[in-house]
Order: C-alpha cells, then sequence, then structure tokens
C-alpha cells in the first residue's frame, strides 16, 4: 500500500428505512445476493464523544470484492446513522477499509485531517468512522481485520460468486430470537 491509500475499498453502505424492502430492490434491480441479514444487532462506542449504544438491523452482501452494507437503525440513540432529531440518514452512508491495526489506522487518519465520528465494538467487529470537515459526504470507516471479519468477507464473496439468483436469497441471524 502506498502512502496515499488505506488499500481497496472493501465495503459500501446505505442507511435505509426497510431492511426488507432494500435487501428485495437489490436483488430485484442488481441481482445482488444472497444476504446475510442480522436483525438486533447492537454496536456500542462512542458518538462524537458521547457514550452510546445503537441498535439496528444489517444486511451484508457482495458485489465482486466489494461488500454492500445496509443499515436499519432501530434505536433511538445518538448515532451516525441519524440526525439530531432521530432520523435516519437515509443513503448512502460511508465507504470502508480494512485496517490490520485500527488504532494505529485511526492515528494515521487524524494526522491526514481525518477526525473521528463514531467508534464502536460489539465483541466481533471494531470500527472507526472518519470524516474530513472541509467534505460533506459520505463517511469513512476502517473496520478491524480481524480473522473472524477476514474469514467472513472470503465467505460473503464466494457465496456471491456461487449464488444462482433463484436459490434461498437470505441467511437471517435474529441476536434477540
Amino acid at each position: 500500500m502506498n502512502d496515499k491509500a488505506w488499500g481497496p475499498i472493501k465495503q459500501i453502505a446505505y442507511v435505509v428505512v426497510d431492511l426488507d424492502a432494500s435487501i428485495r430492490r437489490w436483488i430485484g434491480n442488481f441481482g445482488v445476493g444472497p444476504w446475510l441479514v442480522y436483525r438486533n444487532a447492537t454496536m456500542h462506542g462512542h458518538y462524537r464523544g458521547a457514550k452510546t449504544t445503537v441498535k439496528m438491523h444489517v444486511g451484508l452482501s457482495y458485489q465482486n470484492d466489494v461488500q454492500i452494507e445496509l443499515i436499519q437503525v432501530i434505536s433511538n440513540t445518538p448515532s451516525p446513522y441519524q440526525d439530531a432529531s432521530g432520523q435516519p440518514r437515509v443513503g448512502m452512508h460511508h465507504i470502508a477499509w480494512h485496517a490490520a491495526d485500527l488504532d494505529h489506522t485511526v492515528t494515521a487518519a487524524k494526522a491526514r485531517g481525518l477526525q473521528p465520528v463514531f467508534e464502536a465494538s460489539n465483541g466481533v467487529v471494531r470500527v472507526a468512522y472518519m470524516e474530513t470537515p472541509q467534505e460533506v459526504g459520505p463517511l469513512f470507516e476502517f473496520i478491524e481485520a480481524s480473522p473472524i471479519i477476514l474469514d467472513g468477507f472470503a465467505a460473503g464473496m464466494q457465496s456471491s460468486r456461487d449464488w444462482d439468483g433463484h436459490s434461498e436469497p437470505l441467511k437471517i441471524i435474529d441476536f434477540e430470537a
């Protein structure tokens, strides 16, 4: 990796109002699937310096080597997924890279002028969202590239390559079931 890049983009994420309807559109309009859906996922961390817990439904699929993430926030807590009035920030939300050493990457991103917005984890994944104050638009996320995350990305990419476009399009994991 050169000093001007974080490596290849690994994820493009969107905030949606209705995860199930959005997944149906992604399958029908773009042929993207199958989807791994996490219901009632929780992230604990800090949003703009204040402690927060965010609950959401998340759908993950792949287009070639890029993960498509759809996020439906179901909590009403401060987070980067909602505006100050609690309304979802619908649309493209962030692009993400893997970080072998998340703390080091965040420090390097700060040195380049990026500012932290949201740092969180749930026991499986640890992330940091950053922004550039000079440029309004999507956030920039770094995902800690732990073995379980890398294995999940590899399995998801393979599942997408193998999917026939017709067989079961969803695998659902509900953390409250």
